[in-house]
């Protein structure tokens, strides 16, 4: 039997495969989640839909936010599509790591530090564990270690961090352009930070697959995001589904979107969920 097919679930014939950005979609700034959303997020649950996140984070971060919303999803993405986890009441946490993939971060490293010589950086590992260098103080650092630069190296990676806050947005894009990445996929965050994925890989092809394993028409799926690392995601929701974008999200990343509803701060989310069926 195909993994395709050995993944296939039966749903009702009018659920929608929900996938939900966290960090300017679901959760404020500040790690909170207004109570308007999680209501919202509970009675799509309550309609029959699927819903699930879809995020940059990594799974020992994505976690808390699935318990504080009550959900207990099938499928999770993230690392921005590098990681799927899939639902297990065996295991420790409730989930497995259903699909994973990596790529060796040393080209990339070693050419982004040749135009970001006092950049930061962090690469994250297939089990979660990340490696950092120092200076690296405004990311999530449990399950991690500070290392010097050349420990990053010859690793097996799902993502690299690249942050420069010395450098404005802009002023970053160009140093980003004037490197020409290959043979990764990337996306620049709402300040100059990096977001590394392996070539082909993100939000879009993951939940592509999980698509699949649901059995949901592509018709019926519905997608969430503020930021350039769901560019792909909006696409792939937009081409036959519903896209969303935050209010407050880039220009581009409006564009993007079929839709747009209000921003984080005024629960923007809970409108677009509530619109459902």
């Amino acid at each position: 039997m195909s993994i395709e097919r050995a993944h296939e679930t039966e749903v009702a014939a009018e659920a929608w495969f929900v996938a939900l950005d966290v960090d300017g979609t679901i959760m404020h700034e500040d790690g909170t989640i207004d109570d308007a959303v999680a209501d919202a997020v509970a009675r799509a649950v309550e309609r029959g839909h699927l819903v699930t996140l879809a995020t940059g984070r990594s799974w020992s971060t994505t976690r808390p936010v699935i318990e504080a919303l009550g959900l207990a999803p099938e499928y999770v993405v993230c690392a921005n599509g590098a990681i799927t986890m899939r639902r297990d009441d065996t295991a420790p946490d409730g989930y497995v790591r259903e699909h994973v993939e990596t790529f060796d971060p040393t080209a990339v490293l070693e050419r982004i530090r040749a135009f970001l010589p006092s950049g930061k950086f962090m690469v994250e590992l297939p089990d979660g564990y990340r490696l950092y260098t120092e200076g690296m103080t405004e990311w999530n650092l449990e399950n991690a270690r500070e290392v010097v630069f050349d420990e990053l190296l010859d690793q097996r990676a799902t993502r690299v961090v690249v942050t420069s806050l010395e450098h404005g947005l802009e002023e970053f894009f160009g140093i980003v352009d004037q490197m020409g990445l290959h043979h990764v996929s990337y996306a620049i965050g709402w300040t100059a930070w990096l977001d590394i994925a392996p070539d082909g890989v993100n939000k879009a092809t993951a939940l592509e697959r999980v698509r699949g394993w649901l059995g949901v028409d592509a018709a019926r799926v519905f997608a969430a995001g503020d930021g350039r690392n769901d560019l792909e995601m909006f696409a792939w929701a937009g081409s036959a589904g519903r896209a969303v974008a935050m209010g407050q999200a880039p220009e581009e990343v409006r564009a993007a979107a079929g839709e747009v509803t209000g921003p984080v701060v005024e629960a923007g989310l809970a409108t677009a969920l509530d619109s459902l069926p």
